[in-house]
């Protein structure tokens, strides 16, 4: 065991990272390449697949070469992925139709008033657990089939892109599948990434027939779907290819699935927050699948071979650490680590509240039409306090999910484990815990997302023997106690309602 380690492939929102883990969970190496963010219109985000893949063969190189390993010492590869960014390309050739089109993405949103307007949305959420959004793969796979520039065939015969992807000849899947492509050649996705598709059954644990018919995608571009740790698993990587080496590539599981699983949130109840582009809330509910009445999605949580789905609910915030990156966009702050003494030297916002809706909200609002707003300045309004505010939305809106959870699942939250980039900011961390009335847990290994993939990977192929053994290497780097008075909390946290109020269904005429 000495010698040998997991690897993860963490393909996210802004880069790709891969990161190689050791028996304890600690990380022995870690290379990361950002990727091109395309946005050809307002409210469209697209990311180059190819360009994603080359620094996928970099990054895992980089970090290899860096550490002094050699592939053939790793047990096992993992990927976790952004979720529901949709990718369409050509089976033989293995180019893309199209860029692929980002979660982010709101250029469906029409598509998605349309269902709504049938009353479809009902008959959607009963199936899938979703809600009917611009965020999911089914629209996006959809305008893909209807608006990609045809491929220049080699005959002289063209055909429509539906006739092509009922044929075999395009391929459609999340990032997951398009990476375990093209470092297997199988065409393979997990339960987690399968139920953010709005195309899956999550009780039947299959894709859906209606579903494929009502976005008119066809059946025979779907990737094969396997659990999320996988005894059999997904393929190996090609002895000629980049690595020089075959190794299993057993685990997959989207980002926020995966997150759940590093954070160790394996029985029912458990539950953990990400602060990444946007942050997202689970909570582990077991083999039960708990309809929301409060506009939470129900997804799959993990799939362990052999054995039944765990199931979660789901809060998904748009912004978050994107409203921090917003700040340096436009030049109130020069880096995200200053945000935190910007915010300690003002006593409040003065009745500043900053509404992150820059990509319209996620749960539980669900309005793809609200826009960013600031509201209550006055001309004693400095930046400090639009900072602190950026801040505190953050909060605000994890407030928001915690207590749609609570209302939900009947289950009381009493400690929060926390991870992602922006959890290094101690004063969010302490706001956090004020804000909720809750313990915050921060672990001292924060890249979750990628241990998680590590685990489910590690596990399938024997490198991990239990699931104790990963409880064992969870380790508390500390612990946010909430200090403000309740009543302050919930002062504050009664306003932001009406300043959410005011940024909903803004755009009109994208």
């Amino acid at each position: 065991m000495d010698d040998t380690y997991v690897g993860s492939i963490d393909q996210g929102t802004t880069g790709t990272r891969f990161i190689v883990f050791d028996h304890g969970g600690e990380v022995v190496a870690n290379a990361y390449e950002k990727h091109e963010q395309i946005y050809p219109e307002p409210g469209w985000v697209e990311h180059n697949p190819v360009e994603i893949w080359e620094n996928t063969q970099a990054v895992v190189t980089r970090a290899l070469d860096d550490a002094g390993l050699d592939a053939d010492q790793l047990a096992g590869i993992g990927i976790t992925n952004q979720r529901e960014t949709t990718v369409v390309w050509d089976a033989e050739s293995g180019r893309p139709i199209h860029n692929a089109l980002v979660w982010q993405d709101r250029r469906t949103t029409d598509r998605v008033e349309e269902l709504e307007d049938a009353g479809r949305a009902e008959d959607i959420r009963a199936k899938t657990g979703l809600e009917v959004d611009a965020y999911f793969s089914a629209t996006k796979t959809e305008w893909l089939l209807d608006n990609a520039e045809p491929l220049k065939l080699q005959s002289s015969r063209s055909q429509d892109l539906r006739d092509r992807a009922r044929d075999g000849e395009l391929l459609m899947g999340t990032i997951d599948s398009w990476l375990i492509y093209n470092l297997t050649g199988e065409h393979v996705t997990d339960v987690t990434n399968a139920s953010r598709t709005m195309l899956f059954d999550i009780h039947e644990m299959e894709w859906d027939d209606e579903l494929l018919s009502e976005f008119n995608v066809p059946r025979e571009m779907l990737p094969e779907v396997r659990p999320s740790s996988d005894e059999d698993y997904y393929g190996h990587t090609d002895a000629e290819g980049f690595l020089g080496a075959e190794v299993p590539v057993a685990g997959a599981l989207g980002d926020q699935q995966a997150a759940l699983f590093g954070q160790t949130c394996f029985d029912a109840g458990d539950a953990k927050n990400t602060y990444g582009t946007g942050s997202f809330y689970l909570m582990n509910t077991g083999n039960e699948v708990v309809e929301s009445e409060h506009g939470l999605l129900t997804t799959v949580g993990f799939q362990m071979s052999g054995e039944p789905v765990q199931y979660a609910l789901e809060g998904s915030i748009f912004v978050t650490g994107a409203a921090i990156e917003w700040l340096e966009d436009v030049d109130l702050i020069d880096n995200a680590a200053q945000t935190a003494e910007l915010a300690r030297s003002v006593d409040s916002t003065d009745g500043v509240y900053m509404v992150p809706a820059f990509t319209g909200l996620g749960a539980p609002h669900w309005d793809g039409r609200a826009r960013g707003t600031i509201v209550g300045m006055t001309r004693g309004t400095k930046k400090e306090h639009i900072v602190r505010a950026t801040l505190e939305s953050i909060a605000y809106q994890t407030r928001d999910i915690a207590e749609a959870m609570e209302a939900d699942s009947g289950v009381e939250t009493t400690s929060l484990r926390v991870d992602g980039g922006a959890v290094k900011n101690n004063f969010l961390c302490q706001l956090q815990a004020d804000i909720l009335g809750t313990e915050i847990a921060r672990p001292v290994v924060d890249e979750t997302t990628a241990l998680g993939s590590a685990y489910a990977a590690g596990l399938a192929v024997g490198y991990w023997d239990t699931i104790e053994e990963l409880r064992s290497n969870w380790q508390i780097d500390r612990e946010f106690e909430a200090e403000m008075d309740s009543e302050d909390a919930d002062r504050m946290y009664g306003r932001w309602d009406d300043a959410v109020e005011r940024s909903l269904d803004w755009a009109q005429e994208e």
